[in-house]
């Protein structure tokens, strides 16, 4: 299964057609012999015994939950910084708005270039994912002051612990099964995604053509209405992260991949926080 991040989008740890578990084997019933759909796993490990399930190859550099923790911790803590300085560094009070609008936006298409670079690259760099949440943090300190400033000064706080509450919330029911990470729900989340970013998209071309709100898909009650589709796309996203992580220490994926799950984790926390704060943003300035 290949995960929606864009970072996933090249690899794709496993091939299973069941739920997400950890250790996952196979079910009775299962695919036959010579159909296992961990054959083309590039990192499974195949068993001399005809049927049986792969097993996660031992060996020394293979990929760790604590090389996911501590790369996604560095990943976020770049993010949380360059956000820190943009939020001091680049006042958006009257005087200055344009400029800081202007590279907050500026630090955004950066961040996407860069994005997109490793998307397509075979091989994690650091280097690339470090940079992409350098810019991505000034991006999202402009937008934060923003919103303090001219809406409501809880926002942030308040965009913070809902995309702490969805990472824990949707951490929680994947560990109790609670969520099945099949083909079928990767498929939902995809459709739904890309629908989802092309209304979008139009949405902003008629706002930046036609002024004013272009559609109306981001005021209003329809704002909050697709505020809370993008949240719960989010939290489907980090169920597919949860999945690409498990699998890869599963079947031995390299510790280089570690630097991959951290960008995909931190890609949707971004995403999640971002549609927080646009929520609230809509509901304070409707009161």
């Amino acid at each position: 299964m290949r995960s929606s991040n864009p970072v996933f989008s090249r690899r794709g740890f496993s091939r299973d057609n069941g739920y997400a578990g950890f250790n996952a084997q196979q079910q009775a019933g299962g695919p036959a012999a010579g159909t296992n759909p961990y054959a083309t796993n590039p990192y499974a490990q195949q068993d001399t015994q005809l049927g049986a399930p792969p097993q996660a190859p031992a060996q020394t550099g293979a990929m760790t939950i604590d090389d996911v923790v501590s790369r996604t911790a560095i990943t976020l803590g770049t993010v949380f910084a360059t956000a820190a300085l943009a939020w001091f560094l680049l006042p958006v009070d009257p005087a200055n708005l344009g400029k800081s609008y202007g590279i907050g936006i500026g630090a955004a298409l950066v961040a996407f270039v860069f994005a997109m670079i490793q998307s397509f690259k075979r091989k994690a760099s650091p280097a690339l994912i470090l940079a992409y949440a350098a810019f991505e943090g000034v991006f999202l300190g402009v937008i934060s002051s923003a919103v303090t400033t001219y809406v409501t000064a809880g926002a942030v706080p308040q965009a913070v612990l809902g995309t702490m509450s969805v990472f824990a919330g949707v951490l929680i029911a994947y560990k109790m099964r609670w969520i099945r990470v099949t083909r079928r729900f990767y498929g939902f989340v995809m459709a739904a995604a890309v629908g989802f970013v092309l209304l979008m998209a139009v949405n902003m071309l008629f706002a930046v053509f036609g002024g004013g709100d272009g559609l109306g898909f981001r005021s209003g009650g329809l704002g909050i209405m697709f505020g809370i589709i993008g949240i719960i796309l989010g939290a489907c996203f980090l169920a597919l992260d949860f999945k690409q992580v498990e699998d890869g220490i599963t079947y031995g994926a390299p510790r280089e991949e570690s630097w991959l799950a951290a960008f995909g984790l931190t890609v949707t926390l971004v995403w999640i926080y971002t549609e927080f704060l646009r929520l609230i943003a809509i509901l304070q300035g409707d009161d």
